[in-house]
């Protein structure tokens, strides 16, 4: 059996628990190519029901809770620890990004399904990034909140958040302006990326481009306002508007980029 077909037996197992005991049942947190999965195999899973979460809304990495109201009695409560992770001195702390995070949890020995999605703060004093937000599966939680205590050359402490501070969390984006063809996502990601045409299709191909926690292989599409799409390796972005048009007949477009 390949690792797509272990991760669909793995989710029917799930699902067919959840239904037979009345209970609700719960994945790691998933990528976008393993929901992808799951879409794909609605029949297969839905008959009990599922909610889907990340720890707040609009995360990348989620979880499936399989179960319903109706069968278990009440809601589900996901299995989520949301920990800040911030230097002990910002004055001297290093300018940290996503990897630097992710990169410290992966060498204390952590699966990368036991963690979810990594927010990036900037000091309100230094202006550099050197604090994050992690959100983990509770069973490792107090692992991480134990050991991990240096990033790079910043020593750092873990607190664990209420679900008061998760929601208030305030995420780093910063405008991007870009001249392009048109809004479609073939044209708007060649002008981000400087990439050539058929660089650009390959993206699609490879699937590389993601489009609200799916997979997206539609080159075509449309951008529209709201709409947050990945490119691997290039970012995360939010779509603004597309603006006035230029003499030579390209569109000026805004974005927001996610640090």
């Amino acid at each position: 059996m390949n690792s797509d077909d272990i991760l669909k037996g793995h989710l029917k197992d799930l699902s067919n628990a959840s239904y037979m005991q009345n209970r609700y049942t719960f994945t790691n947190f998933m990528n976008s190519a393993d929901m992808e999965i799951f879409y794909n195999n609605l029949d297969v899973f839905s008959f009990s029901g599922y909610r889907i979460f990340g720890g707040r809304e609009g995360c990348d990495r989620v979880m499936i809770a399989f179960g319903c109201e109706e069968n278990c009695g009440y809601e589900p409560c996901f299995p989520i620890t949301t920990i800040k992770v911030s230097a002990l001195i910002d004055k001297f702390s290093d300018d940290l990004n996503h990897r630097d995070f992710l990169g410290a949890l992966m060498n204390m020995g952590l699966e990368r399904e036991m963690i979810g999605d990594i927010l990036v703060n900037s000091s309100s004093n230094t202006g550099k990034h050197s604090s994050a937000y992690i959100f983990c599966v509770d069973s490792v939680s107090e692992y991480i909140i134990d050991n991990l205590t240096r990033i790079r050359h910043t020593n750092v402490k873990c607190t664990i958040c209420t679900p008061d501070d998760t929601t208030s969390i305030q995420l780093v984006k910063n405008p991007v302006h870009i001249i392009a063809a048109s809004a479609r996502a073939d044209a708007v990601i060649a002008a981000l990326t400087g990439l050539s045409r058929s660089k650009t299709s390959e993206l699609f191909q490879n699937r590389n481009i993601t489009l609200g926690n799916r997979i997206y292989e539609n080159s075509s599409y449309q951008l529209k306002p709201g709409d947050i799409f990945s490119i691997k390796g290039f970012g995360k972005y939010e779509f603004v508007e597309s603006g006035s048009t230029t003499r030579k007949g390209r569109l000026n477009i805004n974005l927001l980029k996610y640090m």
